[in-house]
């Protein structure tokens, strides 16, 4: 396959926010259980005229503008997402068009829950190594999504990221060196068509699931590469909640240290598609000349892919004008009431 690799990137985080405190208040519940259990404190949330088209639209403006990449060259919209605003009518087709890709470009909407984003990156690469297209803009981002007083009105927030996969050289800020999937029929989260909230099958979602999946596609990946654990210099997996992470890392020898800059769920909440597309963002945004990335993503489902980047010289000169943790320092609370009119008013529109 013809090398190719990151080119650009961007993210968006709403500046909205709700506490755990906040939430376990309405419900009567241990606000400390929660945030202990979770390993999360606050989420963010899309505000009444936000939704996974205007977040996309956003992510690919800051990816075309702070990376100096003409619209029009973009052969390929990919848009990753468990809450598309519309269920016949592509998302991707309005951030293309919003973005001045149009019309001579290839574009979708992929659901495989939480790794579409990753899957859309997967689909780039081809399209690109092949010389089918010149650049491919893979996104994945998602609204909050979770029943009232359920264990994912907790963590579910809102946001995501996206990136621009190229073959120039000179732009690539990152080289992706190989990919891995790990794929099964593992039942542990859905949302049946009309259903407004999707569930999840509890315990069953973490061991079965979520642990099986991100380190079979991990450990496939180092195998595939020929590398382990010691080999990268910064790590990001799926981020469910807080914990599931530092568990996973803890299991595959991982150091702590190494996952910290991409572990944003504690701050801004599951962001579904955009999970480990931020923390890959963040990382992009602090990585050095020749430090090497592995990124895994999981989708429940289930499945997970897995990645293998190296940090290139052109990183020290392009980067995101805005870094992913700048971003979320800019922020607003918000009480229950609110968050609900929120939800409620963007779901009637």
């Amino acid at each position: 396959m013809n090398p190719v690799g990151i080119v650009g990137y961007g993210c968006f985080v709403p500046r909205l926010r709700i506490s755990v405190e906040e939430i376990a208040t309405t419900w009567k519940k241990d606000p400390l259980k929660i945030k202990e259990g979770l390993g999360l404190t606050e989420k963010a949330v899309a505000a009444i005229d936000e939704d996974t088209a205007t977040i996309s639209v956003e992510i690919g403006r800051r990816a075309i503008e702070d990376f100096n990449i003409t619209p029009i060259r973009i052969g390929a919209v990919y848009v990753g997402s468990e809450s598309h605003p519309y269920a016949v009518k592509p998302t991707a087709g309005i951030v293309g068009e919003a973005l001045g890709c149009g019309p001579e470009f290839m574009a979708a909407d992929l659901e495989f829950a939480c790794k579409a984003g990753t899957a859309g990156i997967q689909a780039c690469m081809g399209l690109v190594a092949s010389e089918m297209i010149e650049y491919g803009l893979a996104i994945g981002a998602d609204t909050a999504q979770g029943k009232p007083n359920d264990a994912l009105e907790f963590s579910a927030g809102s946001g995501g990221a996206g990136f621009i996969v190229g073959r120039d050289k000179k732009e690539m800020i990152a080289t992706i060196d190989d990919t891995f999937s790990f794929t099964t029929d593992t039942p542990d989260f859905w949302r049946r068509q009309h259903a407004e909230f999707p569930r999840h099958a509890g315990r069953f979602t973490g061991e079965p699931a979520y642990f099986k999946h991100v380190i079979g596609a991990t450990k496939g990946m180092l195998k595939k590469a020929k590398l382990s654990p010691a080999d990268f210099d910064w790590v990001v997996f799926h981020q469910p909640n807080g914990k599931f992470p530092v568990m996973v890392a803890k299991m595959l020898g991982v150091e702590r240290n190494k996952i910290e800059q991409g572990l944003l769920t504690p701050l801004i909440g599951n962001t579904y598609s955009g999970a480990s597309m931020v923390g890959l963002a963040s990382v992009l945004d602090v990585a050095k000349p020749k430090d090497r990335i592995l990124v895994t993503s999981y989708g429940s489902g289930s499945g997970s892919d897995s990645f293998v980047l190296t940090a290139t010289n052109a990183i020290e000169k392009r980067r995101s004008k805005v870094p992913v943790l700048e971003l979320i320092k800019d922020k607003e609370y918000i009480s229950y009431a609110e968050y609900a009119k929120h939800r409620k008013k963007l779901k009637n529109l």
